[in-house]
């Protein structure tokens, strides 16, 4: 189950990263993070800090409630 999350939270997050047309290594620069890390996350290999997924979600220019709705968005498909 904790992987399912990570998994979803990581498709997530490459989704609406890749519908704004931002690179990885772009949306990393965003978020003050590491290339790899990003990547690690995107592909669900991650357990993220609250306080990154708060860098992410300002990067993708959204609040942290949206983009946990998109993650149960996409959870339920």
């Amino acid at each position: 189950m904790k992987n399912d999350l990570l998994v979803e939270f990581g498709q997530t997050v490459r989704k609406i990263r890749v519908t704004r047309n931002i690179s990885q290594e772009k949306f990393a620069d965003l978020c003050d993070l590491h290339r790899t890390y990003i990547s690690d996350v995107e592909l669900g290999k991650r357990n993220i800090s609250l306080e990154n997924i708060e860098r992410m979600a300002k990067a993708l220019g959204i609040s942290l409630t949206e983009l946990f709705r998109e993650v149960e968005r996409n959870e339920s498909i």
